[in-house]
C-alpha cells in the first residue's frame, strides 16, 4: 500500500498586479484625450452628408441656430454686424475659411445671406454636415 501524499504539479495562480497598471494607464489616456477635444457649445442638428472632408487652415466657426441667432466663434453676433465681424478676421489673416454650422430647420435664405457676405469678403466657405 502506498500511503504517501501525492504532490500535485504547479499550482494555478493569476497575478493581477500588471492588469491594475494597464487599467490605470488606459484611464489616464482617456482622461487626457477627452480634455483635448473641442466641444461644440452650441447644440445644432446638422444635415447629413455621405462625402466629407476636413480642413486644416485658419477657420472661423459661424453657427446659425433654429431661432435665427448667429454666433461667430461661439460669441453671439447680430445679423447686421456679421459683415463687420467677419471682415476683422479677414484683415488679421489672409488664408481664412468659414465653417458654417446651420441647424437643418433654418431657411435656405439665411444660409445664402452668410454665403453672400463671405463672397463679398473673398473668404472661402464650407458647410458643415454630420456623417451618415
Amino acid at each position: 500500500m502506498n500511503l504517501r501524499k501525492r504532490t500535485r504539479g504547479a499550482s494555478a495562480e493569476v497575478h493581477t498586479s500588471a492588469m491594475n497598471d494597464i487599467m490605470f494607464f488606459l484611464l489616464l489616456f482617456f482622461l487626457i484625450a477627452s480634455t483635448l477635444t473641442n466641444p461644440n457649445v452650441i447644440k445644432l442638428s446638422l444635415p447629413k452628408s455621405a462625402a466629407g472632408k476636413s480642413i486644416a487652415k485658419k477657420t472661423i466657426i459661424v453657427s446659425i441656430k433654429k431661432d435665427l441667432t448667429y454666433y461667430v466663434d461661439k460669441k453671439p453676433v447680430a445679423v447686421a454686424d456679421l459683415n463687420a465681424v467677419l471682415s476683422t478676421y479677414k484683415t488679421a489673416d489672409t488664408e481664412v475659411t468659414i465653417v458654417l454650422y446651420v441647424d437643418k430647420v433654418v431657411a435656405i435664405q439665411d444660409v445664402v445671406s452668410v454665403m453672400d457676405i463671405a463672397q463679398k469678403l473673398n473668404i472661402k466657405l464650407v458647410l458643415a454636415t454630420e456623417p451618415k
